[in-house]
């Protein structure tokens, strides 16, 4: 038998503790470096704590399965735990957390860090600086994220109608730029706003230059790509009606995915009595007098 569990935390001090979504976040690391510097630690809405665990989960239980039924005959005892998961998902701020005993971090230049790992806003996690830069019209999720390479600053500029700054020492090189990233991230917000974020997006592809408009839920709930492959897909249910659902995000040439509705309270009560207990009919209308079922 392969037995899996999912707790809050692991062996130790916390052991027995609840543990919730934003409860797993905060004790993850996750909410630490969350947020703006000068401001509260904050939850993300990506449900590393739920979900993310639950994924971690499958992962192990199918590496349990493969042991068992390919190697060893074996079953396993499997535990993962909320905070091990957020965790994991936070590996690049532990490394960072490490880099800072060997002085300030690179992406945040002129910093006092007290020995922890700052609140990095929209900083980039990558190595390379990025913001979120507001384009038209200016409505609450205008916004594309543009991340700086070295090697697109100059068909940037010259895209941006700002050749100069190729060749201006203020900013012409990454050591130059990233004492002053704010204000080099200004400049480009000036041509940013101008248009919106699908023009940015066209533009700066075109350049290589990696970037992304903020997609809001409703710009994704009725974007046609991720209805086409059911990332976003059409459930009918006979109380709700027609809504939509996330869909899987695995995708298998040869086990593709049906997608159905969540049955009614004791819909398949009947079905399921007669298949594992063997129930005929009239036991089951027994049971449903007696207010059993």
């Amino acid at each position: 038998m392969i037995y899996a569990s999912i707790k809050g935390f692991g062996p130790g001090k916390f052991e027995d503790a609840k543990a919730y979504e934003p409860i797993a976040q905060a004790m993850g690391g996750s909410m630490s470096t969350n947020g703006w510097e000068d401001g509260p630690p904050t939850v993300t809405g990506v449900q590393t704590g739920d979900s993310g665990t639950g994924i971690h989960t499958v992962a192990a239980v199918l590496a349990a399965l493969y042991q068992r039924d390919q190697h060893t005959g074996k079953g396993q005892r499997i535990v993962c735990t909320m905070q091990d998961s957020v965790l994991n998902l936070c590996r690049v701020k532990m490394r960072d957390q490490q880099r800072l005993a060997h002085g300030p971090l690179a992406e945040y230049p002129n910093k006092t860090f007290n020995g922890v790992v700052p609140r990095s806003g929209n900083a980039s996690g990558g190595g390379h600086p990025g913001a979120a830069l507001k384009c038209a019209p200016g409505g609450p999720n205008d916004y594309v994220y543009v991340i700086l390479q070295p090697q697109i600053w100059k068909p940037l500029c010259e895209e941006m109608g700002r050749p100069d700054l190729v060749t201006d020492p203020k900013f012409a090189t990454p050591q130059a730029r990233l004492p002053i990233i704010a204000e080099v991230f200004a400049i480009i917000e000036e041509w940013t706003i101008k248009q919106t974020k699908y023009e940015i997006l066209e533009r700066c592809n075109a350049l290589d230059v990696p970037c992304g408009p903020v997609l809001d839920m409703a710009e994704l709930l009725a974007d046609e790509s991720l209805r086409a492959r059911n990332m976003v897909a059409k459930v009918e249910h006979p109380k709700r009606g027609t809504y939509y659902t996330i869909g899987s995000p695995l995708n298998l040439s040869d086990s593709p995915v049906e997608y159905q509705r969540a049955p009614l309270l004791g819909e398949h009560c009947a079905e399921v009595l007669a298949e594992v207990m063997n129930y005929d009919a009239a036991k089951v209308e027994e049971l449903k007098t007696a207010g059993v079922i």
